[in-house]
């Protein structure tokens, strides 16, 4: 349709271009994101004009900016009465890249209008920026000092999308329309998207997927990692006096489980069988793995989670995916942070313990995480994997059993007998605290064979001796030995134990009691000397 320059101007002036707006969509939850600025031309004679028509005529017959100023002073008049939460996104032509003062002239209009440029995002298409890269640059520049945010339009269309990427400080990518529509039948497209997706999520970029029009695309490019939806499935362009029904309009989710599924199945049909199985294995491996794994992009968003992982959490998993751990888990976030951190600085931290706060999911449970920073074929770390046990039941187990431990030994150190344990060759394992008391060893001097320092040397040979013919034969060692005390002389002990053995026969360790005999040892000395000494009523 051939554009009357004169016609569009008279039309201009006259209202006839309104802004309608696209809604924006969380994939993941199917929350309103916000909206794009839309411009529509509804002509008294010939009814609705495409954009793709009076766009392109605007641009070259200089009226491009008129219509931009008129389209954003509306628009922002009118997202300025919505919830600060939501955004808006405008394309700028590339006409307007030249104009070094088109900060300044969005700047007045947001603030003549009341609008928060903090909820602005620019859109610039590739085509837009292949002559105009240093004007661009200083543009994006001023924009990003304003507050504002910027999108790369139609990724993926253009010659120069890297370079680009490179240069400018984008923090959206959107995926062009022509991808995500062919992506469901046509395996390159369901390509790209995925490279485009990924390569989104290695820059630290939020992607968005525009002209989604079927419940198919929208679970496929959420189960490919996308963040942002636009198209005819959640929402057809309206004018402002609407806005506010969108606005509080129920949504419903993309499911996470369906995306899984159905998505997976879709995916499959035309790639390769190998490199799909290959694919499916390795998903089946990570969500049925009992530790749960997570990979958290530089930002500290949630970027992939297994199964496990959201059952721990007690989250779900579409609620995990795009947030940060902050978001996620507040309470838990604080002791978790500095070890996220570190691997992000490209050190490994591995097996740390941690209990769950009681204002969190799974109060008190304890888990160990470890940390592995990931890093890119530069080297470059792009993230941190995190893998986390719960180890609760072990450490209640545990618990238990240094508990049961405590008792028996405070139960055997009442024996009037010290008890004591050494290995199949005589070292000593363990020993009651009342042979270090009698003996005034330390700790460390008993072990091994450190106990036989406290023989009475007379009596060490003897004792390897016979604990060695025990040894050989199994049967219950039973010697008698002197032990030094410190400032009192020598006692007289009796030592008696019995082999375990193992399930192969053979002997693991000897348990035994030291019983003191020093004063029956004395009593009997005594009647034998009494004896030799008392004299003869038979003469």
């Amino acid at each position: 349709m051939v554009i009357d320059t004169q016609e569009a101007r008279h039309s201009l002036e006259k209202g006839e271009f309104s802004p309608y707006f696209q809604p924006l969509i969380v994939l993941r939850t199917g929350k309103l994101k916000g909206f794009e600025l839309l411009a529509r031309w509804k002509h008294p004679v010939y009814g609705w004009i495409s954009p793709d028509d009076f766009i392109p005529a605007a641009e070259k017959n200089g009226w491009i900016d008129a219509l931009t100023r008129e389209l954003l002073r509306e628009g922002f008049a009118a997202m300025a009465a919505l919830p600060a939460e939501l955004t808006l996104a405008v394309n700028i032509s590339a006409l307007q890249l030249h104009h070094v003062n088109l900060p300044e002239r969005i700047q007045n209009l947001a603030e003549a209008t009341g609008f928060s440029l903090g909820r602005l995002t620019i859109e610039i298409t590739e085509s837009a920026l292949g002559a105009n890269v240093e004007n661009a640059r200083v543009i994006a520049n001023r924009l990003k000092a304003l507050g504002c945010k910027l999108a790369l339009d139609d990724f993926g269309t253009g010659y120069s999308s890297l370079s680009q990427l490179r240069c400018l400080p984008f923090d959206e990518l959107k995926v062009d329309r022509s991808f995500v529509h062919s992506m469901t039948e046509e395996r390159e497209s369901r390509k790209i998207v995925a490279a485009v997706v990924g390569l989104g999520q290695s820059l630290g970029l939020i992607t968005v997927a525009e002209g989604v029009e079927t419940q198919e695309e929208a679970e496929m490019l959420l189960w490919l990692g996308c963040e942002l939806g636009q198209g005819w499935l959640f929402g057809k362009p309206v004018p402002a006096a609407e806005l506010a029904n969108v606005v509080s309009a129920p949504r419903q989710r993309v499911s996470a489980d369906r995306s899984a599924s159905r998505a997976r199945r879709v995916y499959s049909r035309s790639l390769d069988a190998q490199p799909s199985q290959r694919f499916a294995q390795l998903r089946a491996i990570y969500d049925g793995a009992p530790v749960g794994l997570a990979f958290l992009d530089t930002k500290l968003r949630y970027i992939s989670v297994n199964r496990t992982l959201t059952e721990m959490n007690g989250v779900p998993m579409e609620d995990h995916l795009g947030r940060t751990v902050q978001e996620v888990l507040p309470a838990l976030f604080p002791k978790v942070e500095q070890y996220i951190r570190r691997a992000l600085s490209g050190e490994v931290v591995p097996g740390v313990e941690i209990v769950k706060p009681t204002s969190g999911p799974n109060p008190g449970t304890t888990i160990f995480v470890s940390y592995q920073p990931a890093r890119d074929e530069a080297g470059e770390v792009v993230g941190v994997m995190i893998s986390i046990v719960d180890v609760t039941a072990l450490k209640d187990e545990e618990k238990k059993r240094l508990e049961s431990e405590e008792h028996f030994r405070y139960m055997m150190e009442l024996m009037p007998q010290i008890p004591w344990v050494i290995d199949p060759e005589g070292r000593a394992l363990d020993v009651s605290q009342r042979w270090l008391q009698m003996t005034g060893m330390t700790d460390e001097q008993w072990r091994g064979f450190g106990w036989l320092d406290a023989l009475h040397p007379d009596d060490r040979q003897p004792t390897i001796d016979a604990m060695n013919r025990s040894f050989r034969s199994g049967q219950s060692i039973d010697v008698e030995y002197r032990v030094r005390q410190p400032g009192s002389g020598w006692k007289c002990l009796r030592a008696r134990g019995s082999a375990r053995v193992g399930a192969d026969g053979k002997i693991v360790c000897w348990y035994g009691t030291l019983e003191d005999i020093d004063e029956q040892k004395r009593y009997q000395e005594e009647l034998e000397h009494c004896a030799v000494e008392r004299p003869s009523i038979s003469a």
